[in-house]
C-alpha cells in the first residue's frame, strides 16, 4: 500500500548519570573523588533510501525511542553511550514539526543522514567537580534529557518527468507501455487514487524516472478532488508531461482541459507552472482526434511540443521517449516549491533567560536553561541542591521572586518539581 504521510514521536536517549566515588586503594589514603561520567543517549536519525517508496513502515510503528546512556562507574570511568537509532525513509521525504510545522529536513539524496531528536549528554561524576576549595566534593549530576518531537513526514515523489491530466486521459496506460510499471488500468474516473513510479529505459543504457499523478479536476489547487494530494507530487518533477484526451471521448474539449490543468498547475505554485512542458495528444488513434490536433497546433503555435500518441497501440511513444531523453539532461533539478503559507513559521524568541508567572500563591518559573538544572539535579544530595540554590542567585532567579513579591512558605514549581520558599 503507498502512504505518503505519517505522524510519528521520536525521543533521544536520556544521558547517564553522574556517579559519587571515591578511591579506596590500600596504600592511597584519602584517594580523592573518582566518581565517573554518565554516557551520551542515543540520537534519532533518518537517512535516505532510494529503495523505499512509501511510509508504510511508519503507519503502524508511531514511537521510536533511543538508548539512554550508562551511568557512570568508579575509578573515573564514563558509562557506555546509548546506541543510536536509524530510521530508514524514502528519498524525497520532508521532515516537520507537528506542533510548529517547521522544516527540518528535507530527505533528498540516497544516504543522507539527519538528526531529528539528539540524545542528551551524560552527567558529570564528583571527579568533576574537585576544586581548591572542595577536595572531596559529594555530588553528582544526573543526565540530560534528549530531545523529543512529534513529527510530521510528507513525501514528495522525486521523479524527473511527471504525466499529469484530467482522470481517464491514458495517464496509467502510457506509464505501462513505455516502464515496467503495473498501474491498475479501467475505463472509468480515478481509477489511480496513488502515484505510480516506473523506469523508462533507453537505449545505451540511459534511464529516467516517469511518475504518472492521479487525474487532476478544477479546483484542485483548493484541495478539490485530493488536490493537494497530488499536485505536491508534481513539485520535484524536472519535466512535466501534459496528456489530453485529443479525441474528446469523454466529451471535452482538449484545448480546454489543457488550459484548466495549467492554471491549477499556476494556482498551487507560480513556479510549478514555470516548468518545462511537453503536451501529449494521446488517443490519436479514435476518430475525430486528427481535427482536434489541428486545432491545438493553432491554438499554441510553437509554445509547446506537441507528441500525438496512441496509448493503446503504442503508436508514437517511441519518439516521445527517445526526445525527453534528450532534453532531460538540458534541465535542472527543480528548487522545492510548496504552498505559500505552507512550512512558513514565525518564532519569537524572548531575551529573558526565565519568566516567571504567578498562580494564586504559586510562582512557576519558566525557561529552558534553568528546566535544565531542575532535570540534572539530584536533589537527594546536600551538596547538589546546595549547587542548585547558587544557580539560582546567579541567574537571578532568587532576586526575581523577591521582588514579584514572594513570601515565607509560597510553593515555587519549576519543571513540574514544587520547592518551599524559605
Amino acid at each position: 500500500m503507498f502512504y505518503d504521510r505519517a505522524k510519528i514521536y521520536v525521543k533521544g536517549g536520556d544521558g547517564g548519570a553522574g556517579i559519587v566515588a571515591f578511591r579506596r586503594e590500600k596504600y592511597v589514603p584519602e584517594g580523592g573523588p573518582s566518581g565517573g561520567d554518565g554516557g551520551r543517549g542515543g540520537n534519532v536519525v533518518f537517512v535516505g533510501d532510494e529503495g523505499l517508496r512509501t511510509l508504510v513502515d511508519f503507519r503502524y510503528k508511531r514511537h521510536y525511542k533511543a538508548d539512554r546512556g550508562d551511568n557512570g562507574m568508579a575509578k573515573n570511568m564514563s558509562g557506555r553511550s546509548g546506541e543510536s537509532t536509524v530510521l530508514r525513509i524514502p528519498v524525497g521525504t520532508v521532515i516537520l514539526d507537528d506542533g510548529t510545522g517547521e522544516v527540518i529536513a528535507d530527505i533528498t539524496e540516497h544516504g543522507q543522514r539527519v538528526v531529528v531528536a539528539a540524545g542528551g549528554r551524560g552527567g558529570r561524576g564528583n571527579a568533576r567537580f574537585m576544586s581548591n576549595t572542595n577536595k572531596a566534593p559529594t555530588l553528582s549530576e544526573n543526565g540530560e534529557p534528549g530531545e523529543e518531537h512529534w513529527l510530521r513526514l510528507e513525501l514528495k515523489l522525486l521523479a524527473d518527468v511527471g504525466l499529469v491530466g484530467f482522470p481517464n486521459v491514458g495517464k496509467s496506460t502510457i506509464i505501462s507501455k513505455v516502464s515496467a510499471a503495473k498501474p491498475k488500468i479501467a475505463d472509468y474516473h480515478f481509477t489511480t487514487l496513488v502515484p505510480n513510479l516506473g523506469v523508462v529505459d533507453v537505449e545505451d543504457g540511459e534511464s529516467f524516472v516517469m511518475a504518472d499523478i492521479p487525474g487532476l479536476i478544477e479546483g484542485a489547487h483548493t484541495g478539490a478532488g485530493l488536490g493537494h494530494e497530488f499536485l505536491r507530487h508534481t513539485e520535484r518533477t524536472r519535466l512535466i508531461l501534459h496528456v489530453l484526451d485529443i479525441s474528446g471521448s469523454e466529451e471535452r474539449d482538449p484545448l480546454e482541459d489543457l488550459r484548466i490543468i495549467q492554471d491549477e498547475l499556476k494556482l498551487y505554485s507560480p513556479a510549478l507552472a514555470e516548468r518545462p512542458v511537453i503536451v501529449v495528444a494521446n488517443k490519436i488513434d479514435i476518430p475525430g482526434a486528427e481535427e482536434n490536433l489541428e486545432r491545438l497546433k493553432g491554438e499554441l503555435k510553437d509554445r509547446y511540443e506537441i507528441f500525438p500518441v496512441s496509448a493503446a497501440t503504442g503508436e508514437g511513444l517511441q519518439n516521445l521517449i527517445y526526445h525527453i531523453a534528450k532534453v532531460l539532461p538540458d534541465i535542472s533539478a527543480p528548487t522545492i516549491v510548496t504552498l505559500p503559507d505552507e512550512h512558513r513559521v514565525t518564532k519569537v524568541k524572548s531575551d529573558k533567560r526565565f519568566e516567571i508567572r504567578k498562580e494564586n500563591n504559586l510562582f512557576i518559573v519558566e525557561g529552558d536553561e534553568i528546566e535544565k538544572h531542575v532535570k540534572m539535579t539530584f536533589f537527594d544530595q546536600e551538596d547538589s541542591v546546595y549547587r542548585f540554590q547558587n544557580i539560582l542567585k546567579a541567574m537571578g532567579i532568587d532576586a526575581a521572586l523577591e521582588a514579584a513579591g514572594i513570601n515565607e512558605g509560597d510553593k515555587v514549581e519549576i519543571a513540574g518539581v514544587s520547592f518551599d520558599w524559605v
